[in-house]
């Protein structure tokens, strides 16, 4: 075994860098951030200027796991995370963010998030 990276994990990346060079996230425009792994998915509303997570969500959450293990699927539970996100950013006040797709691309569970954010009343 060397070192060498998954090639689709290096396109992953090469489009995460090329992302974050143009999305930046403020204290009036925070940044949502998605991270997908095999079994979970993860999302962060990160303010860069202090550097700070404001608000985060992911299959992990205590007030969701339980509804969450019984979904058939990862898109709906990626729906339900946004949804999640989307209510505790509105409750701290904010109600527009800068999506960040981490090089993944807007496609299944990533966009399933995005919706239910944005069905929670986020906008971006």
């Amino acid at each position: 075994m060397g070192s060498e990276i998954n090639p689709r994990v290096a396109a992953r990346l090469r489009r995460k860098k090329r992302i974050r060079k143009k999305v930046f996230g403020t204290a009036l425009r925070p940044r949502l951030c998605v991270y997908r792994s095999l079994k979970h998915i993860y999302a962060q509303v990160i303010d860069d200027e202090r550097g700070v997570t404001l608000v985060a969500a992911s299959t992990l959450s205590p007030e969701i796991k339980s509804q969450v293990e019984t979904m058939a699927g990862k898109v709906g539970a990626a729906r339900v995370v946004g949804q999640l996100v989307g209510k505790k950013a509105i409750e701290k006040g904010i109600k527009k963010v800068v999506f960040d797709r981490n090089g993944y691309l807007y496609h299944g569970r990533i966009q399933a998030l995005a919706e239910g954010a944005r069905e929670a009343g986020l906008d971006f």
